[in-house]
């Protein structure tokens, strides 16, 4: 049978102030009304009862998740975070000890997806392959523009009906890399997005990373052994060293929404550009991001190319072209004693 695995343990730093650890990200409205773990489930339903959807998560926000996905009926908890790769091992294994023949979906919570009938083929057909054969899938997005902040995945040989075999991963590259990958049309974006079976990931982690999974696998509790393994990402541990890896062709749109300026990938602006979730009064003002909770005002004059965020108890202003360190105040404020109330 199918199942689906959420990746949902994210601090989602470059979201402060609005994110925090305690209510993230994918725990956050971002782009729709929905949160976008609630959107990230809503997008496979069709496919995948609750009944079979695991939620992988952490202690600070394990509480939001159960209140926002009441019919969820698994949910791992991690202690303390590790990266994917054994956060992949331990769902695998959770779900091969109710299901050995099972064939699952391993996807982050906090992606924004438009073209979501395009999204189920593809996830569809990924679920379909790696029933039949003992492949690892990753569903490689459609370059649409030369992204640093992404890994790539080179697409090998084709294996028809819109796979390939993958040929090579590269991580983030340079500007000039990047434009270089999206000319060619041989890269694809590397969302994150596995499909695999039970007997593939299980063989794959025995060959690539044996100590994660005989750790998780023969431990007693698996949260008492979990500070122990080794923090590090699926990529890297298994992907990248794997021979069957099978790129599928994620011709859908897909963003992972990573900071603030992308919110104007997805919604409206006004007349003078500016993005605006809330209550704004603009004066000479353009092309800003600009972020109030409800009974907040937010004026400005004479400024352009900001993002403004503000909440209850802190608030963000920065360039935009600055956005990607958002996290560097986050650092600077749980370094802080009276900071560390605001992450």
């Amino acid at each position: 049978m199918n199942w689906i695995v959420i990746m949902a343990g994210g601090s989602g730093e470059r979201f402060w102030p609005l994110s925090r650890r305690a209510q993230p990200k994918q725990l956050q409205a971002i782009v729709t009304k929905r949160t976008m773990i609630q959107e990230t489930v809503a997008r496979v339903r069709p496919l995948v009862p609750m009944a079979r959807m695991v939620v992988v998560t952490n202690r600070e926000q394990a509480a939001m998740v159960r209140k926002q996905l009441p019919g969820l009926r698994h949910l791992l908890i991690e202690p303390v975070g590790r990266n994917t790769a054994p956060c992949c091992a331990w769902a695998a294994a959770y779900v091969a000890q109710r299901d050995p023949a099972a064939v699952m979906a391993v996807l982050p919570a906090d992606a924004h997806i438009n073209d979501v009938a395009r999204y189920r083929v593809v996830l569809s057909s990924a679920l379909d392959l790696a029933a039949r054969r003992d492949v690892l899938v990753t569903i490689g997005i459609r370059a649409t523009r030369p992204a640093t902040s992404y890994g790539y995945v080179r697409l090998g040989e084709p294996l028809g009906a819109g796979f390939w075999q993958a040929r090579q991963f590269v991580e983030k590259p340079d500007l000039a890399r990047a434009e270089e990958f999206v000319a060619s049309g041989e890269y694809r974006w590397n969302a994150g997005m596995f499909v695999w079976n039970a007997t593939a990931i299980r063989a794959a982690f025995l060959k690539h990373a044996p100590k994660i999974w005989k750790t998780i696998r023969h431990a007693k509790s698996v949260p008492a052994v979990y500070p122990k393994l080794e923090k590090i990402s699926v990529d890297y541990a298994v992907m990248e060293k794997a021979d069957n890896v099978v790129v599928a062709n994620g011709d859908f749109d897909w963003d992972d929404v990573g900071d603030w300026p992308a919110l104007a990938r997805h919604l409206p602006a006004d007349a003078a550009g500016n993005v605006v979730r809330g209550e704004f009064y603009g004066v000479d003002a353009s092309d800003n991001v600009v972020v109030s909770l409800p009974g907040h005002a937010v004026a400005a004059l004479g400024v352009k190319d900001l993002v403004i965020v503000h909440t209850r108890d802190a608030t963000l202003i920065c360039p935009k072209s600055e956005a990607q360190r958002v996290r560097d105040v986050v650092k600077k404020l749980a370094e802080d004693r009276q900071g560390r109330r605001l992450v």
